[in-house]
């Protein structure tokens, strides 16, 4: 487990810092590192560096560093000893510790100069440092730094007692994050006897020096004489604050750090109002909840980080809620390096493709995570492809050069064509029978989940249970890299052939992050989310499970989408976060009692996958008391680019802006030419979520029509307004065309969804001679209820442009939908 902060509050904490941990050898010792925050946003121009004091860690500047590491490159130092830093029998001199800050300037290549911040005693070892290396430093920060260090009598004497005496209750300290052996040492052979008096005078460098004028940890002249020394330093008193000054009136300290890094800038309050150059270019910023960063550093990290840091902090704390059966995340973890283990010993290399084909169960999680860990890469056929069970599936394994199939017990007539055709793949076999009722496992059995018939498939494959139980443990040894290719996922090629789509480690980190974020309420350990999206598809793997794991949350698993099941549990399990598409809102909507189930607890869901009709909206926000927003994305990116703000401004009927770093534009359909507001066009984007290429492609051997200049053309039409806010009008290829007039799909859906007695609605168009298309409307009447043609064409009348009116209405009981709720128009026009 990680050592545990002593006296921090961390709930002002947004980025997950141990992401963005670096290890440091420490110079002359073998096997021993400093533990470093390196957070690192594209196109920064200065670095700034955070020294923390005596007995104190990186994340006492938890306020600065998530303040400044969005326009900074931000190095934030565990001094050896302290904090995740190893804590080596050395002397703990001023000169080991500067020999390590240098170590690290040169370990992690910072430029040519930097700002430099320190704390308390760690200002002193950046005072140190300004008279070693002035040369590389471009601004020095010195907070609540002494010159000097008296030490109280009775602290003199307790750091006397023997070491062995505090060993005794040592773990359970109040507030250092420092061993015993090290605050000792370092007192003794450094703090205690610093005068850096003639070290003040002797600095070259710009300097800032904040006080607190309440900060008695030592006598107030060693503080106020200190700040007097260093020659033309600019001196700022923060007021009612003690010696943890930067987290105690961390704004006020912020404030004087970023005027003193940017003086050629003169900033007042106003200037956080007035227009911002970026805004005229991305005018959505100004739209974003106001906790909601603008950008997120993106950490150079392998997507399987997030499972192992909660299982470090997070233990005991339930992952997974399978009808009842329940795993930790150390448990899970466990069962991840297992699995991990047996595929390797079945083969599988770094690069090495693993298909999983199975429903939301926590052993596709298992296997989903195993894979990574190793350097593999998992394959997902998307569960929205009408031949996902079989010849789909095999031409998908050919395609990609599968070594190893994960499926269900129930796909042994998979595997026997597999094994018939010549295949040398491996086939697991996932046992849906661990741990549940047998009333529940008889409704799997029914809903095809599962085939008792173990001994047919013993003949085909191994058992996935069988194989963990044989397999160590222990994380894999093996290196993975944030840009190693993380996850293949298939379109679900409803009207051409379904592509592979190539998702790196960072691609998939960068997207779980900008989703968590798009959420700014969330706790860490905290959040509880009903998974009923299938994990397979692109969405459901960032929002219902990279999202969640990210976050140490518990995923109330789902391998079915049924409505009774749904609701019981919710009653139950009380979810807070609910993320789906519009098929399952508008099924619970139309749900008999279903007050009576308590939805209370569902504060916040993103709808995508399809668009959000207002009124599916407005009635589950009543039955809630949650927000519900709609949100766009592509298997292409990761797949989440745009949501509209669950606590700004929210527009009826729009995508809403894009997420943080992610840039989005609306391009002429012919030229290519940046549209401005109001005009439609075609929706393209940027960010790092965007998908490195499709497999078995290059990127320049992409069509045209999809990336150029690293824009990826989306195919949908949109318009955005003033405000920066997306409305999706059509896909391309859904726009019909009546006598030269464009007319998009959803314009017509949203004025019969208008009609109180419609359920769904789908509109498309039907070839009809030299008028190019006419336009036929589908709909789903609400249960009991009677519409007539001529209603529903009179309200388009009143409400469309003539060339827009549906020449005919087909009523249906329902609509042809995919796996996650899209309603399939082409099965409409055959």
């Amino acid at each position: 487990m990680k050592k545990k902060l002593r006296g921090l509050k961390r709930t002002a904490i947004q980025l997950d810092f141990d992401l963005y941990r670096v290890d440091v050898p420490i110079r002359s010792l073998t096997n021993t590192n400093l533990s470093v925050i390196d957070i690192w946003p594209e196109a920064v121009d200065q670095t700034i560096m955070f020294i923390h004091g005596y007995a104190g860690c990186a994340e006492t500047w938890e306020h600065q560093i998530n303040h400044f590491a969005r326009e900074f490159r931000v190095i934030a130092p565990d001094l050896r000893g302290h904090g995740q830093s190893d804590a080596p029998y050395t002397q703990y001199t001023m000169s080991e510790l500067v020999d390590d800050i240098h170590n690290i300037v040169e370990t992690l290549k910072l430029p040519e100069t930097f700002i430099l911040v320190g704390h308390s005693f760690g200002g002193s070892i950046c005072v140190e440092y300004a008279n070693a290396h002035p040369e590389r430093l471009e601004k020095l920060v010195l907070i609540a730094t002494a010159g000097e260090y008296p030490l109280p009598r009775a602290a003199f004497w307790a750091f006397r007692i023997p070491t062995a005496f505090y060993r005794l209750w040592w773990d359970y300290r109040p507030k250092f994050n420092a061993e015993i052996h090290v605050m000792k040492r370092m007192m003794f052979n450094n703090m205690r006897k610093w005068k850096g008096w003639p070290l003040l005078r002797n600095i070259t460098t710009d300097t800032l020096v904040i006080t607190g004028e309440r900060d008695n940890y030592f006598p107030r002249y060693v503080f106020e004489d200190a700040a007097k020394m260093v020659p033309n330093a600019e001196i700022y008193d923060v007021g009612s604050a003690k010696h943890k000054v930067q987290l105690e009136r961390a704004e006020a300290v912020n404030r004087a750090i970023e005027r003193f890094a940017e003086p050629q800038q003169k900033v007042s309050w106003r200037d956080h109002t007035s227009q911002n150059p970026i805004l005229q270019h991305r005018p959505w910023l100004s739209s974003y909840s106001q906790d909601t960063p603008r950008t997120i550093p993106i950490p150079r990290q392998p997507l399987h980080k997030f499972l192992e840091g909660a299982a470090d902090w997070l233990p005991k704390h339930t992952a997974t809620s399978f009808y009842g059966a329940t795993l930790t995340y150390q448990q899970l973890n466990a069962k991840v390096n297992q699995f991990a283990q047996a595929l390797h010993g079945l083969g599988v290399r770094p690069g090495d493709r693993v298909m999983i084909v199975l429903p939301n169960t926590p052993n596709l999680i298992i296997a989903y995570y195993a894979t990574l860990k190793i350097g593999g890469v998992v394959v997902m056929p998307n569960p929205d492809a009408p031949d996902t069970r079989a010849e789909g599936v095999v031409r998908q394994i050919k395609q990609t050069d599968a070594k190893v199939l994960v499926v269900l017990r129930s796909y042994a007539q998979l595997a026997t064509s597999l094994k018939e055709s010549g295949s040398s793949i491996s086939i697991v076999f996932a046992d849906m029978r661990e741990k549940i009722a047998d009333e529940t496992y008889s409704k799997l059995l029914s809903a095809d989940m599962d085939d008792p018939t173990v001994a047919a498939t013993r003949k085909l494959g191994h058992s996935m249970s069988k194989l963990m139980e044989e397999a160590s443990d222990q994380t894999p040894n093996i290196s993975v890299s944030a840009q190693d290719l993380a996850v293949i996922v298939f379109t679900s090629g409803t009207t051409d052939e379904p592509k592979g789509v190539c998702l790196t480690h960072s691609n998939l980190v960068a997207n779980t992050l900008q989703t968590r974020h798009w959420v700014p309420d969330l706790h860490y350990g905290s959040e509880i989310f009903l998974a009923v999206l299938p994990m397979m598809h692109s969405y459901g793997m960032t929002a219902a499970l990279n999202v969640p794991i990210a976050m140490g949350a518990t995923i109330v698993l789902l391998p079915v989408f049924d409505i009774n099941q749904v609701l019981e549990h919710i009653k139950q399990y009380k979810p807070t976060i609910f993320p789906g598409v519009p098929a399952i809102y508008t099924a619970i909507n139309q749900a008999p009692h279903v007050r009576s189930y308590g939805l209370s607890s569902i504060k916040a869901c993103i709808s995508g996958a399809a668009p959000l009709p207002v009124e599916v909206q407005e009635a589950f926000e009543k039955l809630t008391r949650g927000r519900l927003v709609e949100g766009y994305g592509l298997t292409e990116c990761s797949p989440v680019t745009h949501a509209n703000p669950l606590y700004g401004v929210r527009k009826v009927g729009s995508i809403g802006v894009p997420i943080a770093n992610t840039d989005a534009r609306i391009v002429d359909l012919v030229t290519d030419k940046e549209l401005p507001a109001g005009e439609i066009g075609e929706l393209i984007v940027k960010g790092p979520q965007v998908m490195e290429r499709y497999w078995e492609t290059t990127v320049e051997d992409e069509p045209e029509s999809i990336i150029k200049n690293g824009w990826l053309y989306t195919g949908d039409i949109a318009v955005m307004d003033d405000d920066g806010y997306f409305q999706l009008i059509s896909r391309k290829r859904d726009t019909i065309t009546v006598d030269g007039h464009f007319v998009y799909p959803r314009d017509v859906e949203e004025v019969l969804y208008e009609h109180n007695k419609v359920l769904e609605a789908a509109v498309v168009g039907i070839p009809d001679g030299e008028h190019g298309q006419r336009i036929k409307a589908f709909v789903v009447p609400r249960a009991g209820a009677k519409i007539t043609t001529d209603e529903l064409i009179e309200l388009c009348r009143r409400r469309l442009d003539d060339y827009a009116v549906p020449s005919e209405v087909e009523f249906r009981q329902d609509l042809p939908k995919s796996f996650v709720g899209k309603v399939l128009r082409r099965l409409l026009t055959e």
